[in-house]
């Protein structure tokens, strides 16, 4: 691990490589959409989505996925400040001052960072293609702030204290 006045003199990381990042994370984020609704089926036998006309969805199931997903992005945080996308690109996830993120940090940034989420809910007024803008929308924006910040930071970051540096 970096030691914290290593990582504080660090680059900052520029937002297209934190993006490019993000495109790793999302096909490690699908692998594990996957296997959880793989283990879904199996575990109750086919009645995760039933199709009598119309496909119904357990009510648990988004709940589980997003906990799983979220679980994901927490442990790798707070387990070394990397997800699998930051690895190869040699981005690590830390405080403002280079420590490791507090537990309360990360959630922070989790809630901020997949708040724009709660724009699919729209849906049934503004349609699913709708929604999908109205949240990719507000990601833009989110990702954005990046652009305007002495230390890259999008929004999430600015909220929670985090910033993420180049290594080595």
């Amino acid at each position: 691990m970096t030691p914290p006045h290593a990582a504080t003199t660090a680059p900052i990381c520029p937002l297209w490589r934190r993006l490019i990042a993000l495109v790793y994370d999302q096909l490690a984020v699908l692998a594990i959409v996957m296997v959880v609704g793989y283990l879904c089926q199996r575990l109750t036998g086919g009645g995760v989505v039933t199709d009598d006309g119309h496909v119904h969805i357990a009510w648990w199931y988004q709940p589980l996925q997003g906990a799983v997903i979220s679980a994901y992005f927490l442990a790798s945080w707070l387990r070394g400040g990397q997800t699998l996308g930051m690895r190869p690109w040699r981005i690590r996830l830390t405080t403002g001052s280079g420590h490791a993120l507090s537990l309360s940090q990360a959630l922070v940034r989790l809630l901020v960072a997949a708040a724009p989420l709660l724009l699919l809910a729209l849906a049934p007024w503004l349609g699913v293609r709708g929604a999908l803008w109205a949240a990719a929308i507000a990601w833009a924006l989110w990702f954005g702030m990046a652009a305007f910040d002495p230390r890259q930071r999008a929004l999430h970051d600015r909220v929670a204290g985090t910033e993420l540096r180049r290594l080595g």
